[in-house]
């Protein structure tokens, strides 16, 4: 099956690093995506303006009163404020995000990876004109395919870049089965000489253990378990078995 972060030949990564030497990683999203969120947006703005409309009609206002010069006015006003407005309320409240791009899995965040600050969205916002021009973002399309990172007018000024969170589940606890007695665990050292690397990738070799063929599965096993039961000092018979009993002894205390 292939990994669903290249279904998306528009998004791309980039690495980021922090002072303290700390590095991220984070998926830049692409204009295709981008749009989308834009869209389910631009349906959420214009059903709040028809909302508007709608209360001031039941409020007393008929339809003919609407349409005349002051309550246009009110109407645009009413509009303005939504456009503009709606984008700066959403960053500030919903962390860099809106339905739109919460829909899609999208936030804004600062070039450096930090979280948006109030000063970005705003400048972020008001640029959008610009990326309008000359009609329909043509503009803002045309800088984001030029960039690296798909940033348009608006990103460049304010420092900012558009990112797809990564949906992260939590790993399932790992189950020896059978699990290994008492007399296997009780063969180990009570304090195993490995490193957390070493242990992160016997875990991961019994996760994906399942999901292989057995024979492919105990020579994987075969390939570890050796200079593992040298370094404990201790025989095994069963390799597959042998770094189950492992895991168990430096996870669970030895109990089985």
């Amino acid at each position: 099956m292939p990994d669903p972060r290249l279904a998306d030949p528009l998004d791309t990564t980039a690495e980021l690093e922090t002072p303290e030497h700390v590095r991220f990683r984070f998926r830049i999203a692409g204009p295709a995506r981008r749009a989308l969120a834009y869209a389910i947006d631009l349906l959420i703005r214009g059903a709040l303006v028809a909302v508007f409309a709608t209360l001031a009609i039941l409020g007393g206002a008929g339809v003919a009163e609407l349409f005349d010069g002051a309550a246009v006015g009110l109407l645009l006003i009413v509009s303005f404020l939504v456009e503009w407005g709606y984008y700066v309320v959403c960053d500030l409240t919903l962390a860099g995000r809106t339905p739109g791009r919460r829909a899609l899995g999208l936030r804004v965040v600062d070039e450096t990876g930090r979280p948006l600050r109030p000063g970005q969205s705003l400048l972020r916002n008001l640029l959008r004109a610009a990326d309008f021009l000359p009609f329909g973002y043509a503009l803002g399309v045309l800088v984001m395919a030029r960039d690296e990172r798909f940033r348009r007018i608006g990103d460049w000024v304010a420092g900012t870049m558009v990112v797809i969170e990564d949906r992260v589940g939590v790993l399932d606890r790992i189950i020896v089965s059978p699990p290994p007695t008492r007399e296997e665990l009780a063969s180990l050292p009570s304090r195993l000489p490995l490193t957390g690397d070493e242990l992160d990738a016997i875990e991961l070799y019994l996760r994906r253990a399942p999901r292989l063929v057995a024979a492919r599965a105990d020579e994987l096993a075969a390939l570890v378990a050796p200079e593992i039961a040298r370094r404990l000092g201790v025989r095994y018979g069963d390799a597959r078995r042998f770094l189950g009993a492992v895991y168990v002894r430096a996870r669970e205390g030895g109990k089985a």
